[in-house]
C-alpha cells in the first residue's frame, strides 16, 4: 500500500501526519526538528511506497 506523509516544520518541532491511500489516518506525532528524530518517526510508517511532503520555507530548508 502507498502512503503519504505531510510534515509541519517549526523552530523546534515537526508535527508528522500518516494517511494512505484510502485517505484513512495512519498515525500522527510531533517529534523534535531533528533529521534523526523524523527518520525513527518515518520508520514507522508500515511497508509500502511512502510519499513525504514538507512545507517549503525559512525552517525546513536545513532538512531538505
Amino acid at each position: 500500500m502507498d502512503y503519504f506523509v505531510g510534515s509541519d516544520v517549526s523552530l523546534r518541532t515537526v508535527a508528522v501526519c500518516v494517511i494512505d491511500t484510502d485517505g484513512q489516518h495512519v498515525f500522527e506525532r510531533t517529534v523534535a526538528c531533528e533529521i534523526e528524530d523524523i527518520v525513527t518517526c518515518l520508520r514507522e510508517v508500515p511497508p509500502g511506497q511512502c510519499r513525504v511532503g514538507f512545507e517549503a520555507g525559512a525552517m525546513s530548508q536545513h532538512l531538505y
